[in-house]
């Protein structure tokens, strides 16, 4: 069982994008070491709130708490200094930097951090081989699968040990049985390491791989009806 307080926690989360609100009065609470699916059509706002969740946006109102940290009332400088300590992000589409190895791709969170070139590619390297790629490590983004791309971006997100997660769609852009490792490889070193992880998807099969699961529906989250 999750211990009783919660890591990560929103509260009535509002945020509208001219007339079209994307969150009316969302709530959310994420605890240490948990996998949350954040489900809904697209449109539902379920973007939305994970990017209000890792203060890469602010709410118009509502509140977001981490840990003692109340992130709405956080200077943005503050904000981006705990993504790169304390988050770990994974796109649908890797965002990996197309000029950079997959190495330096891992590596680059940690020297952000001032970690020492020598200790960032040795860590780097440990988790590109935990992720089963270690033989791209000299390759750039470029001459990588799709499936081999998302494995480096999970690697990357991994690799400053954060406390949360925030994966966007990690496995849309792959086929079935790509996605299907590379959700078995994220969820499986996020518990090893007892990260949360905010996992955002459409397909219930993604969903599967989770704790629990919360429903965005117009703006509104919800736990899902059967949901542990």
């Amino acid at each position: 069982m999750p211990p009783a307080g919660p890591l990560l926690e929103a509260r009535a989360l509002h945020k509208t994008y001219g007339p079209t609100p994307a969150l009316d009065g969302a709530d959310f609470a994420l605890h240490p070491g948990e996998v949350v699916a954040v489900m809904g059509p697209s449109g539902s706002g379920k973007s939305t709130l994970l990017h209000c969740l890792a203060g890469i946006i602010r709410p118009d109102s509502g509140t977001v708490r981490y840990g003692p940290h109340q992130l709405t009332g956080l200077s943005d400088a503050r904000c981006s200094a705990l993504r790169r300590s304390d988050f770990g992000f994974v796109f649908q589409f890797g965002q990996l930097v197309p000029e950079l190895t997959c190495l330096e791709n891992v590596a680059l969170p940690l020297r952000l951090n001032g970690t020492k070139r020598k200790e960032a590619e040795r860590r780097a390297r440990d988790w590109l081989t935990r992720l089963e790629v270690d033989d791209l490590a000299a390759k750039r983004p470029g001459d990588v699968s799709g499936g081999q791309g998302q494995r480096v971006a999970i690697a990357r997100a991994l690799a400053t040990t954060p406390r949360v997660v925030f994966a966007d769609e990690p496995t849309g852009a792959l086929d079935s049985r790509n996605g299907e490792r590379v959700l078995g490889l994220l969820t499986d070193a996020a518990r090893d390491t007892r990260a949360a992880v905010v996992l955002v998807t459409h397909e219930v099969r993604v969903a599967a791989y989770a704790d629990r699961e919360v429903v965005v529906r117009d703006g509104i989250a919800r736990e899902a009806v059967g949901a542990a």
